[in-house]
């Protein structure tokens, strides 16, 4: 029997939920995962992606519901979003993109107190038998490989 390792899951699993938001400056946000920032709104590496390249547009205000967002925040949230697009497209050549919010736990949003956007790349056949019988993705690259990778797709990252 073959086996499929996906060590950085368990820790995710059985780890302590962190005390304080996860996208917010200043909280127990990862600065290491975030790849650029805007004046309203950042992007960052998805720690748990779906697959390789899964990122977060996410506005700096902590604000749960899009009704919520400024015409300046809507407008970065697009404007980031195609960055993300164009970046993923230069740096890991995707076939397809799955780009949305889950806007409340309904919905099956992981984190409903902080909106964000996802922005997924897909190719053909990323999605397998792992993922359909066994309830488990295979992440092909470490997420700071793949952040480390991106880096240089994402203008003004010596600022930050």
């Amino acid at each position: 029997m073959d086996s499929i390792m996906a060590p950085g899951r368990m820790e995710y699993i059985k780890g302590r939920k962190p005390d304080g938001c996860i996208f917010c400056e200043g909280s127990v946000r990862e600065e290491d995962l975030v790849l650029y920032k805007g004046k309203s709104c950042y992007i960052m590496m998805n720690k748990y992606p779906y697959t390789s390249g899964h990122l977060l547009v996410v506005p700096f205000r902590h604000i749960c519901d899009i009704e919520e967002t400024s015409a300046e925040e809507k407008m970065e949230i697009m404007e980031l979003t195609d960055m993300c697009v164009r970046a993923l497209k230069k740096a890991l050549a995707p076939e397809g993109f799955n780009i949305g919010m889950n806007l409340g736990k309904a919905a099956g949003a992981g984190v409903d107190d902080h909106m964000h956007i996802h922005i997924v790349p897909r190719w053909q056949g990323d999605t397998n038998f792992a993922t359909v019988l066994g309830e488990v993705r295979v992440i092909p690259e470490d997420v700071a490989k793949t952040r480390n990778t991106l880096l240089s797709y994402f203008p003004g990252r010596e600022e930050m």
